[in-house]
């Protein structure tokens, strides 16, 4: 979705998105998906209603922190997917997911660990991202039922 743009062009979509929503303005393509996510997660709300501290900031996942773009792109991601079944059979993961956990938003959670892994793997390798990885990840996951 946001290959080919640079963080501060990706942060600004998001902070764009938002306030098109919050000022009741229409939104244009993948804005709607933004903000369909965004009202998932009352805990980015104000951070996208006041973007200037945000806007260049690092987050360290060593450091405990989560960065919420990272996050929000993983939910747009997996929306993606879901819409569009690609990789192929990642409906049919989701939907098995589903019937373990309470809602969406959960198992979401659960597909972003393998999603993750995925991309850590490839920029590890400094290959393209295999849906092999992920698949595979989901089957595991699937596999143990203490994990879903």
């Amino acid at each position: 979705m946001f290959a080919e743009q640079d963080r501060g062009q990706t942060r600004e979509v998001f902070f764009r998105a938002w306030r098109a929503h919050r000022e009741e303005q229409p939104l244009e393509g993948v804005e709607k998906l933004i903000v369909q996510v965004v009202l998932r997660h009352p805990e980015y709300h104000a951070l996208l209603e006041h973007p200037e501290p945000a806007r260049e900031r690092d987050y360290f996942p060593e450091s405990g922190q989560t960065n919420p773009f990272l996050h929000l792109g993983m939910h747009i991601a997996i929306e993606e997917q879901l819409s569009i079944d690609q990789p192929r059979g990642i409906r049919g993961y989701y939907q098995k997911i589903l019937m373990r956990l309470p809602d969406e938003h959960a198992a979401q959670h659960h597909m972003m660990e393998c999603l993750g892994e995925m991309l850590w793997q490839a920029s590890r390798q400094a290959t393209a991202p295999q849906e092999s990885v992920y698949l595979d990840c989901l089957q595991r996951l699937l596999g143990s039922p203490s994990k879903v």
